[in-house]
């Protein structure tokens, strides 16, 4: 880009922050995790500043690397911690606000999956991107997406129906 890197890349930052700290925190679920990959992202983008061709180039190799990031720090942190209610993240946004608790419960549930389908819930309804642009960012085929999202959801799904109270008649 023609810009000049410095305040180019400072407005880049204030304008996509939220974003990737969003994405590493609904992933990670750890507030400093979160701030420290978003930091690590920002740095690697100063890095590549000269490669970026246009604002959307921009946008989709910070939700690439970003996701990958969490990826790999799930990996090398073998991410499989049990969350208390207490200790349970904020809820996600696109979830309906009528119940706290199942809120916490959902995002408890969310956090026990898999590496790869947890990013794929998170980037469809935490970021609002559509099934083929996540297969796009990921480089995975749009089926393998759907098939994620499909799979996550109806296990979502069941373990909520499952916790839920049974009305008697």
């Amino acid at each position: 880009m023609a810009e000049k890197a410095p305040d180019a890349f400072d407005a880049a930052v204030r304008e996509h922050q939220a974003m990737v700290y969003s994405i590493a925190y609904h992933f990670l679920q750890d507030p400093s995790a979160a701030e420290e990959l978003a930091q690590e992202v920002f740095l690697e983008l100063y890095r590549h500043w000269h490669e970026m061709q246009s604002q959307q180039h921009r946008l989709f190799w910070l939700r690439q690397v970003a996701s990958r990031r969490c990826i790999d720090q799930a990996r090398r942190r073998k991410l499989r911690r049990h969350v208390s209610l207490e200790e349970a993240a904020e809820p996600f946004t696109w979830m309906p606000a009528a119940d706290p608790v199942l809120k916490r419960y959902i995002e408890q549930l969310l956090g026990k999956l898999d590496e790869q389908p947890r990013l794929i819930v998170i980037l469809r309804y935490q970021e609002g991107m559509e099934p083929a642009e996540i297969a796009d960012l990921l480089e995975m085929p749009v089926a393998t997406v759907k098939s994620h999202l499909q799979r996550s959801l109806a296990l979502l799904r069941r373990k909520v129906s499952l916790a839920a109270p049974k009305e008697t008649s």
